[in-house]
């Protein structure tokens, strides 16, 4: 279980402890199981972005701006198109992940960014055989210029940006699978 998910607060009867040994201890001197009340990620929850939208995040967080000047600059150029399509590119939501920008900019650590955002890896789609080889590796879609095969090396595979683009390649021992770009 990683840092972020473990509780980090107990109650054990109505004592209250973030110890984890110790809520233990008070469970069995009160014959209580402890409970465990919330996790460090939703006492501090972090920004998910892409490594795209976080260096242009950095530029602007190096630029000094405030929240006002850094959205003006964010909607007014195309310096920033990616934080632009997160903030202003769909109907839903936009104002929720305008105010989630908001809150991330006034709570940003500059030397320490892990604090407050999370890197999400990009995914894309890829054409990938059901089942495995006998060396227990999937085989992708490469397409080139004049023809296709397969190939044993995600990172070399064809990508594609949605589902429908990868479905036309399937065949009844191929599927379309999203799956993280890169080494993730």
């Amino acid at each position: 279980m990683s840092e972020e998910m473990k509780p980090v607060a107990w109650l054990t009867g109505d004592l209250l402890s973030s110890d984890c040994h110790e809520a233990e201890m008070q469970g069995r001197e009160y014959q209580t199981k402890p409970v465990p009340l919330y996790t460090k990620e939703q006492l501090q929850p972090r920004m998910k972005m892409t490594q795209e939208e976080f260096y242009e995040f950095q530029k602007l967080v190096e630029q000094e701006y405030d929240l006002y000047s850094a959205i003006s600059e964010i909607g007014d150029t195309s310096l920033c198109p990616n934080l632009y399509d997160r903030l202003f590119g769909s109907v839903d939501n936009n104002k929720s992940k305008q105010n989630e920008f908001a809150v991330l900019w006034a709570n940003f650590e500059e030397f320490e960014p892990q604090k407050t955002i999370e890197i999400i890896a990009e995914k894309k789609w890829f054409v990938r055989s059901k089942k495995t080889d006998e060396k227990v590796i999937y085989w992708y879609l490469k397409m080139t210029e004049h023809f296709f095969f397969h190939e044993y090396i995600k990172e070399i595979a064809t990508r594609f940006d949605t589902k429908e683009q990868a479905d036309e390649w399937t065949n009844p021992l191929t599927e379309a699978v999203l799956l993280p770009v890169g080494d993730e």
